[in-house]
């Protein structure tokens, strides 16, 4: 582990505030069956008992818990000879809906991070009590915007917030690497509401460092280089499977950056209904993140017919906030089962790294297309379609958009100068801090009247 980083006085005296008195209990609210506060307006309960089912709909319930109390054992102990012998019914039964009384459990064992808290017992409390984090004071900022209309993180200080703020410091100093990035809060929120810190914390590290599936961790390091990579084999899926859609994103200038960079970095967890986020993250823990694909096509082809008509603002605007029968989980999540994605496989973004302009001459040798920015060229290779290259830079979409003239400057001249002379690096080590840029593939024997623009 590494030394624990210093900070100033100040710093010190905003962290001890987490060491306060928790501020007081918010007023009572209506809430739903999660936890969350009902919207100003909403019916209020005229009884605290909860509304009686029908009898037939609670005998249902009742064989499903057996089933999957059968299927699970005495504290997970059945859980991998079962899935050894039947995948395919754990798997049809994670897709109808986890029981939310055991979905702490099951998610613990389907993502492999109960082994990992079985054999690094007293990791955790070592990196809550004596190890300190430079993010801390990000954390505590950010404490506040993690599921601020759920009770269970409502107070200040209060036990919500105080779980959400360990784990959140206890990762920063178990991987210094990533560190912490706000897109983790609500990964870690949604955790916490179904078990204990320990056990989200060693959750949070099985999704990040690959126990079961790839590693997550690319979401979140500098750069965002795992989002930049699902953003580019989004878009490609959404040409090969919308197409007319995938055109009228083209025209439009409409890159998935602008609307589905959150459905990746908190797996639908930070604006979706609640039902929808818990039954996507059953399919996720146990399938990995072709589900996130999945469910963002359905939603496109659900609104596809209204999507393709509509103009550049409105789409923008329609694109973060999809209608609410869109959304509901037993409407939307089937039709993205029936989806395939098995050519996610075949686009590829390799990343290389490079130093100093001597690493040009390494292009034309790999015979790839490739655009070059400051630390890297971002070779974009489809085993299938052949290659092409992406530069992200999402201020230039809109300033190519106000501006025709720059688009097409940018367009016909700017790959050239990647190429040719250090002008050209220049300008793209400028614009690497923003977000999405499309520009065509160059080979290095390129002809201007022969560009494609993938």
């Amino acid at each position: 582990m590494n030394g624990a980083h210093s900070i100033s006085e100040a710093e010190k005296k905003r962290i001890e505030e987490l060491e306060f008195e928790p501020g007081p209990v918010p007023p009572l609210r209506p809430v739903d069956r999660f936890g969350f506060l009902k919207p100003a307006g909403s019916p209020a309960e005229v009884s605290s008992k909860p509304t009686s089912k029908p009898q037939n709909e609670r005998e249902r319930e009742e064989r499903r818990l057996r089933k999957w109390r059968k299927m699970i054992g005495v504290g997970g102990t059945d859980w991998k000879h079962y899935v050894r012998r039947k995948p395919h019914v754990v798997k049809r039964r994670i897709r109808k809906g986890i029981p939310d009384c055991l979905r702490g459990l099951v998610w613990q064992l389907i993502s492999g991070s109960r082994d990992l808290l079985l054999m690094n017992q007293g990791v955790y409390e070592q990196l809550v009590v004596f190890e300190t984090s430079a993010a801390e004071l990000d954390i505590i900022r950010d404490i506040s915007r993690t599921f601020p209309s759920h009770v269970f993180f409502q107070q200040r200080h209060g036990p919500g917030q105080r779980s959400l703020y360990n784990v959140l410091k206890a990762y920063s100093v178990y991987d210094r690497d990533v560190g912490y990035v706000q897109g983790m809060g609500f990964l870690a929120g949604l955790l916490l509401l179904y078990m204990s810190e320990e056990d989200a914390f060693w959750l949070l590290v099985a999704l990040l460092k690959g126990a079961v599936h790839a590693p997550m961790e690319g979401l979140y390091l500098a750069g965002l280089p795992l989002v930049q990579q699902y953003l580019f084999q989004f878009e490609r899926l959404v040409r090969e499977q919308l197409p007319r859609l995938g055109a009228h994103f083209e025209e439009e200038i409409i890159n998935p950056s602008m609307y589905a960079s959150q459905w990746f970095i908190t797996v639908f967890s930070y604006s979706f209904p609640f039902s929808l986020e818990l039954r996507i993250w059953d399919v996720f823990l146990y399938e990995g993140v072709k589900i996130v694909f999945r469910v963002g096509l359905a939603l496109l082809k659900y609104c596809h017919d209204d999507l393709v008509k509509l103009p550049f603002e409105k789409l923008v605007h329609a694109l973060r906030n999809f209608p609410e029968d869109s959304l509901q989980p037993d409407t939307l999540l089937p039709m993205a089962y029936s989806i395939k994605v098995s050519s996610l496989d075949s686009i590829v973004m390799h990343v290389i790294p490079l130093s100093g302009n001597d690493s040009f001459d390494l292009l034309p040798r790999i015979g790839c297309s490739a655009v070059v920015d400051h630390n890297y060229a971002c070779v974009v290779e489809s085993r299938d379609t052949g290659r092409s290259c992406v530069l992200n830079a999402g201020f230039c979409q809109v300033l190519c958009r106000c501006i025709h003239v720059l688009q097409i400057v940018l367009h016909f001249f700017l790959p050239v100068l990647v190429w040719r002379n250090s002008l050209g690096l220049e300008l793209l080590t400028l614009l690497q801090a923003h977000n999405t840029l499309h520009l065509p593939a160059v080979e290095a024997n390129a002809n201007l009247s022969e560009f494609v623009t993938h």
